[in-house]
This record gives C-alpha cells, structure tokens and sequence, in this order.
C-alpha cells in the first residue's frame, strides 16, 4: 500500500494541534519555550499562535524574564473558549457536569434511575434533562458548549451508526446518539465505556498522569479497565477491548450478569460483593437504601461482623488475583483503582490488594509496578468524558463544533 501523502493543510494541522496541546498540558509556556518542547521553527511557532491568538483558543497569561533580552510573554489555552459537559451513566444513576475549557466544575446534577437494569429511553431522558439543568444553573449560552462526552457501561460500537452494547443492564444495539438527538440535543455527541473515560482522566488530571503504560480499572457495580500505552487507550478491532470484569476468575463459578459464570465482576463488582454477603447471613441484606449505601453499610460491619470481614478479605483477594493477571498480561508501569466501590474497597483494604497481586504475578514485573487509587474521585467517569470533546478539539487542532469528530460525534 503507498504511503499517504503529507499535505500542506495536514502539516498546519498537526502544528496547530501540537502546540494547542502542549499549552494545555503544560502552559502558560512562552513562544521560545513552545518552540523547544515541539522542536518547531520559531516562524512556525509565531505564526500559528498567533493564528490561535486572533480565533480566542489561546491567550497572554503575563511576562518571564529572559537572559538579557526582553521579558516574554506566557500563552494558554482560555478557559473561557468553551465549554464540555460530562455525561456518566451508571446502573443506578445519571450524572451530568459542566465545565470550561481547562476542566474547572461549573455546575452538576445527578438523576437516580428506578431500577438497575434501566431501559435507554429513561437513562436517555434523565440525560437530556441533566444538561439543560447544568446549562442553566451555570447561566451559559448553549451555544458556548464544544461538545458532549458520555460514558456508558457497556461497549461502543463506533461508526457511521453508533450502538451500544450492555448486556448487563439490557442493552442491545441501543443507538444512543439518535435518542439522545431525538430529545432535542443538538450538541455534539462522544460517546465511549465508561471505564475507558474514566482511564482518560485519572491519565489527563489524575493518578495516570505521567505514566507511559498503565491500566485504570473501574469497580462499582461492574468492572472494567482501560488500558493505555503512550496516552493511547487500546480498543481492539469493534472497540469492547477492557471488558476485565467478564475475565474468568474461577471456572464454572457463580453466575454473571452477562449470562456467563465465574467473571471477575461477579466477585469483586458491588453487586456481586453484596450478593456473597447476603447469602452468608442467610438471604440478610446490607443495611441500605441503595447499592452504595449497602455497600458503605459493608465496610463498616467488618470490624465486627466475622461474615462481613470474610466477604471483604475474599473480595481484596480475587480483586488483587484479577490485577495480578493485568500486570502479567500488559506489563504496566501504574495500574490506577478507581470507581466508587473499588475507592471505598481500596480506602480500608488496598494493603491486601496489593499483597494478593503480588502473589498471583510474576514477581519480577510486579516489582516494577505501582498500584494506586485514583484521584478524581466518584466523578471520575463524568470527568473524564468531559474531556472526549476536548481531546477532539486538541488532535483537530479546530472546534469540533465545526471541525466533526473522529470518535462518537453524531453528525
């Protein structure tokens, strides 16, 4: 196959996408800075800021002393260019949060769902509700926002018609972005798993970042993981790679909600973890309203309930066999624990998880691997799908508003 041909608009491109980034990440920088990091001809640097200076994406951010010379001056990325909604969708509820630009919270709600298998049309609805709500508690025009980015639990079949997938919750081929129109957002749309949303902000702001090779892994009421090599997470052929949760833990063990038995969901997923729990105590369940307040309910009876520390001493067990399997399988340099119940499960027990990983991987990789809990919090699926549309705006280097998308924009 012939190599594609370099043009001169792809060139302009990269260079506006290079530096853009690089002043997001690491800004306020100067134009003799930029061109160092990038390796850029100071004329190109001068030219294209300056280009990104007259469309307001980047502004002066104040002076630096320079050897001998005049004092120069910092640019970055403004925050008042746009702003990005954030969009999780869980089994149990819808949270949705706006920001500006550089990923400062403006305003969130959050929508319960009635049941944990929720039909698309009701999660869809609380949805379209919770961003009209967060646009207008923050008092913005709709028309300032860039994009869009939802996380689902489930995989994302990406193409010309986008579908999702969850069989845990009841989803099959669910055209999300159609509905989503359908209820009267006009925005443009990014849709990804949650898990791998949530692995692009713990890398972008959290505790991913700086980490070449790494795994987020997500634990609520189901499991999943991102895997990310040089900042790109890997997605396999149809795009359903990290689905870690339906890797089998014990063979012909209990039953799964995909329809399979002895998946690591159904032994370190809180739904899976509270089921053990209430079969110890002979069909009790957790004190609690809801998952998670059973699943809180959990951790504190350990301390005097024999039954409630037995669940939890296998739960750190299977879930340290299942990240020993991720440190023998990818070699990462970090793997990140986040999603609600694996930051409550990992608060009081991560020294048994780390222990049980080390038992189950080779000892040699294991060494060389830290293990952390993330830092973006319960929010950390809503954050990092926020920053889908601001990863398009970066790579394209142009607003995605008018610029199209290379993942999850319906047109």
């Amino acid at each position: 196959m012939p190599a594609k041909r370099t043009t001169v608009r792809d060139l302009r491109r990269h260079n506006r996408s290079l530096l853009l980034s690089k002043l997001y990440f690491d800004g306020p920088l100067s134009r003799h800075e930029l061109s160092g990091l990038t390796g850029l001809s100071a004329a190109t640097v001068s030219n294209v800021t300056a280009e990104l200076g007259e469309e307001h994406l980047i502004i002066e951010a104040g002076l630096v002393e320079s050897d001998g010379g005049r004092p120069r001056v910092l640019l970055r990325v403004d925050p008042a260019y746009g702003h990005v909604a954030g969009v999780d969708i869980g089994e149990t509820g819808v949270k949705v949060e706006l920001f500006d630009l550089t990923m400062n919270r403006l305003a969130t709600v959050e929508h319960p769902l009635a049941s944990p298998r929720p039909d698309a049309a009701s999660a869809v609805t609380q949805v379209a509700s919770g961003l009209r709500e967060v646009i207008a508690e923050s008092g913005i025009d709709e028309a300032t926002v860039l994009g869009v980015g939802v996380g689902v639990p489930g995989t994302v079949e990406q193409g010309e018609a986008l579908r999702v997938h969850a069989p845990t919750i009841g989803w099959t081929e669910v055209p999300l972005t159609d509905l989503l129109r359908a209820q009267g957002i006009d925005l443009p749309l990014f849709v990804d798993n949650g898990a791998k949303t949530q692995g692009q902000g713990e890398m972008w702001f959290g505790a991913g970042r700086g980490a070449r090779h790494a795994v987020i892994v997500l634990i609520g009421s189901g499991v999943g993981a991102a895997v990310v090599t040089d900042g790109t997470t890997y997605r396999g052929s149809t795009s359903s790679a990290g689905e870690w949760g339906h890797t089998t833990i014990v063979y012909g063990g209990q039953e799964c909600r995909c329809g399979s038995r002895g998946c690591l969901e159904s032994y370190v997923g809180a739904e899976g973890v509270l089921a053990r729990y209430r079969k110890a105590r002979g069909g009790k369940a957790a004190a609690g309203e809801d998952e998670q307040s059973q699943f809180a309910a959990l951790l504190e009876s350990a301390g005097k309930s024999k039954a409630a520390a037995k669940v939890l001493e296998e739960t750190a067990g299977y879930l340290g066999a299942g990240i020993g399997n991720l440190i023998n399988l990818f070699n990462p340099e970090r793997i990140v624990l986040g999603g609600w119940a694996g930051l409550a499960l990992g608060e009081d027990h991560l020294p048994e998880i780390r222990r049980a990983a080390g038992e189950h991987a080779l000892k040699h990789v294991f060494d060389q691997t830290e293990i952390e809990l993330g830092r973006l919090g319960p929010d950390a699926v809503a954050i990092g799908a926020a920053t889908l549309p601001v990863a398009a705006l970066l790579e394209q280097g142009a607003d995605p508003r008018t610029a199209g998308s290379k993942r999850g924009t319906a047109a």
